[in-house]
């Protein structure tokens, strides 16, 4: 069950890497951030990496940005391995998705946390 639950997710994972991302794609994440519990950060994140590259402030290559842009659209989607109006059970596999993500974007993470707080120092 685990192992159809999760091809599944990561099928449509791949289904979702070529869309195109908007503004309203992206408030709507922001919005489902707030349901995903140990992953809302992570989730945040994301989104954050995204809106900072696609306003031209933070650069990286496009694989990594397809796997977050597929992220978000995963998970904002009604599409996904189990529909999100099951209480519950229907947030498992956007946070597994999050987790993915997470673990394939590692080190692009450890470059955009730094990004960060250069930033901050930068704006002090």
């Amino acid at each position: 069950m685990k192992k159809q639950f999760l091809g599944k997710a990561l099928a449509l994972f791949e289904r979702f890497k070529t869309h195109k991302i908007t503004s309203a794609d992206l408030e709507e994440a922001e919005q489902k951030a707030k349901n995903l519990d140990v992953r809302k950060e992570d989730f945040q994140l994301l989104i954050a990496m995204c809106k900072d590259t696609f306003s031209g402030k933070y650069k990286m290559n496009k694989w990594n940005l397809s796997v977050i842009v597929a992220t978000i659209i995963y998970v904002i989607s009604p599409l996904d391995a189990i529909p999100d109006v099951i209480p519950v059970l229907g947030w498992i596999d956007d946070v597994t998705i999050i987790g993915y993500a997470i673990s394939k974007l590692s080190e692009e993470i450890l470059k955009y946390k730094l990004f960060s707080k250069q930033s901050i120092v930068v704006k002090s």
